[in-house]
C-alpha cells in the first residue's frame, strides 16, 4: 500500500493537525507492515504559486515546458506524481480563518489537471481517482460541524472534500480534532481524534 502524508500546519511541533495525521498515518502502518510513506511538508517546502506560464505547463511533459518555468513546473509534476502514486492519502489540515492554509491550496491546484485527475465529457466534468482512499486530518479551534452555529463558516473541510470529489474521490473520512481554542478544548479535541485514529477502519 502506497501512502503519501500531506501536512499543511504552520506551528510545527505545536501543531494539533499534524499530531492527529502522523497517529492517523502511524494507524496504516500498524495494520499494513508493508506500507509505503511518502511525507510532504507543503508548509516547510511549499509549492510555487500559480502563474499564467507555470498554469499553462500542467500536464505537459518536462520537454514542453519553457526553460525559465521549469524548475517551478518539476515541483509541481513531482506533486502530482506524488498523489498518482498513492493508494490513500492522508491530509492534514488545520482550519485558518475559516478555510485551508494558502500552502495546502497551491498543492490543491498542482492537482487540478485536466486529462489526468480530471476530464471533460458530453456528461460534465469526470474525476479519474476514483479508487483513491482519502483521510482528512482535521483542527478547528472552533465548533463547525452540522447543527452547530457556526457551520456556515465551515470552508476547510467541505473544500478538501468537494475539491477530491471533482477528481472523483467517495472514499473520504474525516478525523477531526475541533473545540481546541475552546476553554477546555485541548481535552475535547485532540484526545478524541487521537482515539478515532488509533481505531480507524483499515481496508
Amino acid at each position: 500500500m502506497n501512502v503519501l502524508h500531506v501536512d499543511s500546519s504552520i506551528l510545527g511541533a505545536h501543531s494539533v493537525s499534524r499530531a492527529v495525521s502522523a497517529a492517523v498515518v502511524s494507524r496504516l502502518r500498524e495494520t499494513h507492515r508493508d506500507a509505503n510513506v511518502v511525507y510532504r511538508d507543503v508548509a516547510a517546502a511549499p509549492l510555487p504559486q500559480l502563474t499564467g506560464s507555470l498554469a499553462a505547463t500542467l500536464g505537459k511533459s518536462a520537454d514542453q515546458v519553457p526553460s525559465e518555468v521549469a524548475r517551478e513546473a518539476a515541483a509541481l509534476r513531482q506533486a502530482l506524481g506524488e498523489v498518482l502514486a498513492a493508494d490513500v492519502i492522508v491530509v492534514g489540515v488545520p482550519m485558518y480563518n475559516f478555510g485551508i492554509p494558502s500552502q495546502l491550496k497551491t498543492w490543491l491546484d498542482a492537482l487540478a489537471v485536466a486529462g489526468v485527475t480530471f476530464r471533460y465529457s458530453s456528461a460534465g466534468p469526470e474525476g479519474l481517482l476514483g479508487s483513491k482512499r482519502l483521510v482528512i486530518a482535521s483542527s478547528q479551534g472552533g465548533f463547525y460541524r452540522p447543527g452547530t452555529p457556526a457551520v456556515a463558516f465551515e470552508h476547510q473541510e467541505s473544500h478538501l472534500r468537494a475539491f477530491f470529489a471533482f477528481l472523483g474521490l467517495t472514499n473520504v473520512q474525516v478525523v477531526r480534532a475541533d473545540g481546541t481554542k475552546v476553554s477546555g478544548g485541548d481535552e475535547h479535541g485532540l484526545p478524541t481524534a487521537l482515539r478515532e485514529a488509533a481505531a480507524l477502519q483499515v481496508a
